[in-house]
């Protein structure tokens, strides 16, 4: 059986300690790929390092939508420039999140449009992350689509059935996380019922979000395989129907990473 953890943190506290030892716990339980995710410009260059060192870890470029406001000169160029790197498989994570505000709206969506520039100039899907936001980034998206070579996925789904729809439409995955496995999680557990295999993603967003029953505890990449088999059952499906097909998934989004 080979999973991917499609979106994790391995240079964020709680796993940049022992990041050998991360990988190997998750290497033991069938994860046979890590996508480590950037979230700031700073960051980018030690997202890469590890991918350059790791045959199975590939990197983003990104700037998450709460860093947004500290990152006010950042255009499409530095994402195309920092994507040029082998490595680099996405763009992303990017996005909107209104649900906590760290960074004004506007500054949100104008970065969230270089993204965008930037995932079309490379040809490199993007990583979404919205919360509480789901009018706005189904505008820019459809846009997005329309204009042409975007694609992409919206990660540790939470959002609504509507916006579920309207991201299948428009021909992007969805990644379920450990929230899925959560006894308060019953709609998004609805959703995950539905999403077609040939559109879902499993990841950890490690360090956080541990699935039950490490609920509580540092997420690590190894939790993958909890969350993918609940998912599994949820759907009625074999663990590793659900693993082949989310494998095949990543390596059809992130073609880069499949060399």
């Amino acid at each position: 059986m080979r999973l991917i953890d499609s979106h994790c943190h391995l240079n964020y506290p709680g796993l940049a300690e022992r990041q050998g030892e991360v990988l190997d716990a998750a290497r033991a339980r069938g994860v046979a790929g890590f996508l480590n995710i950037s979230t700031r410009q700073r960051e980018w260059d030690e997202v890469i390092a590890l991918a350059d060192a790791e045959d199975d870890v590939w990197a983003s470029v990104g700037v998450h939508p709460h860093e947004a406001d500290a990152h006010p000169d950042l255009g499409a160029a530095a994402l195309v420039e920092g994507a040029k790197h082998p490595r680099v498989v996405a763009i992303g994570e990017c996005g909107l999140d209104y649900y906590y505000d760290k960074s004004d709206r506007a500054a949100q969506r104008e970065r969230f449009e270089a993204h965008v520039q930037a995932a079309r100039a490379t040809g490199l899907p993007l990583i979404v992350h919205t919360r509480e936001a789901e009018a706005d980034t189904a505008e820019i998206l459809s846009r997005a689509v329309a204009g042409g070579g975007v694609s992409g996925v919206l990660h540790c789904f939470t959002g609504s059935a509507e916006l579920a729809d309207k991201a299948l439409d428009l021909g992007f995955l969805i990644s379920l996380s450990g929230i899925v496995t959560f006894k308060n999680a019953q709609d998004l557990q609805a959703i995950a019922k539905r999403i077609p295999l040939e559109s879902l993603l499993v990841e950890t967003d490690a360090p956080f979000l541990a699935p039950v029953p490490h609920r509580g505890k540092t997420g690590e990449p190894a939790f993958v395989a909890d969350t993918a088999a609940f998912v599994a059952n949820l759907r009625g499906e074999a663990l590793e129907a659900v693993a082949e097909a989310t494998t095949r998934n990543f390596f059809r989004l992130f073609a880069r990473a499949a060399g």
